[in-house]
């Protein structure tokens, strides 16, 4: 990477959307935190994985716009945007908001923290059966 913060976390994304965890977990700080809704931690791409099994098929991010700033040593990356995939019936969704936060030290992500409406969207889907 160039050292822009916010091309670091794009690239990272997208590594993670197209399933290249190793690649993606070099982007990663060895004391990485991943916190995720409902405050679910993990400390690397196969645990976050884990996790995610059985709430979608797949999942990927319209990402919308970038936002950076900085705090001593740390460089702070806001990506807003939206999330879009497949339910695992095989239904489609779209325009579900995310936010993510990435903390950055050393040209590396010690800190992502996702917040987004899924399982609002979730809770809303199952009640309409």
């Amino acid at each position: 990477m160039d050292g822009d913060p916010a091309r670091l976390v794009d690239h990272y994304l997208q590594l993670c959307e197209d399933r290249e965890l190793g690649r993606a977990g070099r982007l990663l700080a060895p004391e990485v935190r991943i916190v995720f809704p409902g405050g679910r931690v993990y400390r690397d791409l196969d645990e976050l994985v884990a996790g995610a099994t059985g709430t979608y098929r797949w999942v990927r991010k319209h990402r919308d716009r970038y936002l950076v700033g900085t705090d001593g040593d740390a460089v702070s990356v806001l990506s807003l945007g939206r999330l879009y995939g497949q339910w695992p019936d095989g239904t489609g969704f779209d325009d579900i908001r995310y936010a993510d936060v990435f903390v950055l030290r050393d040209g590396l992500i010690v800190e992502q923290h996702v917040y987004n409406d899924l399982a609002d969207t979730v809770a809303r889907r199952d009640l309409s059966r």
